[in-house]
């Protein structure tokens, strides 16, 4: 996919969000909803789903694909390193990543980005491929912009 169509699709998908989940304030309800739209338009997407920390446990959240692990164990993997770090991680390949936690064989690469709740992470939206190199800049910036949702955070 060309990254102009790419980053084209996911402004259609932002506008589509934002008007869906007008509806309500409810984060589960939010994540869900993007999930949805998420995991069905993009060919490339094997996984999509919300972990939330929650007494200090990163557990699975609203999901579409596959059976997820359903808490990941701390400070191990993609997800636990985009919240400490508190950024977006691209993993163009997750079995060269130190401590990848293999919820599925069939992932090979992955995007991990943080959900903000007044300045602090509560969550991150976790999206896996059985392709290599899947996830890039326009990746990035776009699903940033579609977490920030959640919360009210435009």
């Amino acid at each position: 996919m060309k990254e102009q169509s790419k980053a084209k699709r996911y402004q259609r998908i932002y506008e589509q969000v934002k008007q869906l989940i007008e509806a309500t304030d409810n984060p589960a309800s939010r994540m869900a909803t993007i999930n949805a739209i998420l995991h069905h338009k993009f060919s490339y997407y094997y996984w999509t789903g919300f972990y939330e920390l929650i007494d200090g446990d990163l557990l699975v959240g609203p999901y579409q694909g596959p059976v997820a692990c359903l808490k990941l164990k701390k400070d191990t993997g993609v997800c636990w390193a985009g919240i400490n770090q508190k950024m977006t991680i691209v993993v163009p390949n997750v079995h060269d990543f130190p401590g990848h936690i293999a919820c599925s064989s069939a992932s090979n690469s992955e995007i991990v980005v943080p959900v903000f709740n007044n300045k602090e992470v509560v969550a991150v939206l976790d999206v896996d491929s059985k392709d290599y190199n899947s996830f890039d800049e326009t990746d990035r910036q776009g699903l940033e912009k579609l977490v920030r949702l959640v919360y009210n955070n435009e």
